[in-house]
């Protein structure tokens, strides 16, 4: 089936005793077992019941299992937020002593995450420029326990070769965890491009509104993780087998102990958003790709980014892994910082907000905001320009988010 029949069709994991069309909303703590042994299966894992909500919930069971139908993956687990979702994936492959290669253009959190949190027990970070292959191959070692990078980076738009990374990866005996929130996965399937680890920030396309946070983090189990030098992760391989030692560190170790479980609601919320997220992306990636060629013409922008413009050095390798139409963001950038606040101050369509993918569009100073705490140094070395404005494009006519731009301009 495609993906559109795929995300419809998906069956609940007990028939509902209404026939409801929509999964229902559990919204309960605890659930009764029928005997002592259901009991112990549950809480032993031995069977599919839920055994307490902080660790599973069916309607967020539901959620994942859908994911899992269209992605192809061996395991999805649904948390709290993105940001939950890419700090189950790193605490779960590192340990002190051990060291992760990251990409030095990510998200402000996640370099945070990287830098202060893990930095602070032990792991050790090393950044890289992922679109220069041979400086991240460099890094790696026999204590590297991952790379990790962004597929499209937030907010300067590069984009690595994935699959050459997968195979410097591979060929170290390393894992490739891939955030890939900037286009959706009906759009892209990161397992083909040879990534091993998925994490989405759900809160964006999935969500399809900014209606509740969410995260998911993606295990195709494609890789051998005999191979990883993490002890926590070789031992579940002789328990598990070497292609579950993740999603088994992931299920019954940081769900349990770290408690960030995506809630009914919002995963209720996100299984109404995965039955549009198709159309919803093309309307709005299409709409980003006539008005960033519309910015072009305008003398007031000194540069339009957009990676499904021919004249962007990343268009041929975007369009090779994504497809025409790369996202649904693209950045400007005007004379100065002070040019850019006054455009965002000036803006009535578009919205002074943070979030991407929203059904209503956004625009964002990075420098200021999302790297606000960060030195001008270091806002360089990530190449995060104080003359940036990010623009997230919703379903507003594009002719009337053209008008927005230009009487902000003026």
């Amino acid at each position: 089936m495609k993906y559109e029949t795929k995300v419809l069709t998906t069956k609940y994991q007990k028939p509902d005793a209404y026939g409801a069309l929509s999964m229902p909303v559990y919204l309960t703590a605890a659930f009764e077992f029928p005997s002592a042994k259901a009991m112990n299966d549950a809480f032993c894992g031995r069977s599919m019941d839920p055994s307490y909500a902080r660790i599973a919930n069916p309607t967020t069971t539901y959620l994942e299992e859908r994911v899992r139908q269209i992605t192809g993956a061996v395991s999805v687990t649904a948390l709290n937020t993105g940001m939950a979702a890419i700090a189950y994936a790193l605490t779960a492959v590192s340990g002190a002593g051990l060291n992760i290669v990251a990409s030095k253009h990510l998200f402000g959190n996640s370099v945070s995450l990287l830098r202060d949190t893990l930095g602070t027990l032990g792991v050790e970070v090393r950044f890289a420029d992922f679109t220069h292959l041979k400086e991240v191959e460099a890094l790696i070692d026999d204590k590297t326990t991952a790379l990790f990078f962004e597929v499209i980076t937030n907010p300067q738009l590069f984009v690595a070769d994935i699959k050459a990374l997968s195979e410097i990866a591979h060929a170290k005996g390393v894992p490739l965890i891939a955030d890939t929130t900037v286009v959706p996965f009906s759009a892209f399937r990161a397992v083909d491009f040879g990534v091993d680890i998925e994490v989405v920030s759900s809160t964006k396309y999935i969500s399809g509104g900014g209606t509740g946070l969410g995260g998911l983090l993606i295990d195709y189990g494609k890789f051998d993780w005999s191979q990883s030098p993490s002890p926590a992760l070789q031992g579940r391989t002789k328990r598990v087998g070497k292609k579950l030692a993740f999603t088994a560190r992931v299920k019954t170790e940081l769900v349990t102990n770290l408690g960030a479980l995506m809630t009914p609601q919002v995963a209720y919320m996100e299984t109404l958003g995965l039955d549009t997220l198709d159309i919803r992306f093309h309307r709005q990636a299409e709409t980003t790709l006539w008005l960033a060629k519309q910015c072009q013409a305008l003398p007031e922008i000194k540069r339009v980014n957009y990676t499904g413009l021919e004249e962007n050095p990343f268009y041929e390798l975007s369009k090779a892994q994504f497809g025409p139409l790369p996202g649904a963001v693209f950045t400007i950038d005007l004379a100065s910082k002070e040019a850019a606040w006054a455009f965002i101050d000036r803006l009535q369509i578009i919205r002074r907000a943070t979030n991407l993918f929203d059904r209503k569009s956004l625009a964002i100073h990075p420098a200021s905001t999302i790297f606000g705490l960060f030195t001008p140094e270091q806002c360089a070395e990530m190449s995060v320009p104080d003359t940036t404005i990010r623009l997230s494009i919703g379903l507003e006519d594009g002719e009337d988010l053209l008008e927005d731009i230009k009487q902000s301009l003026k």
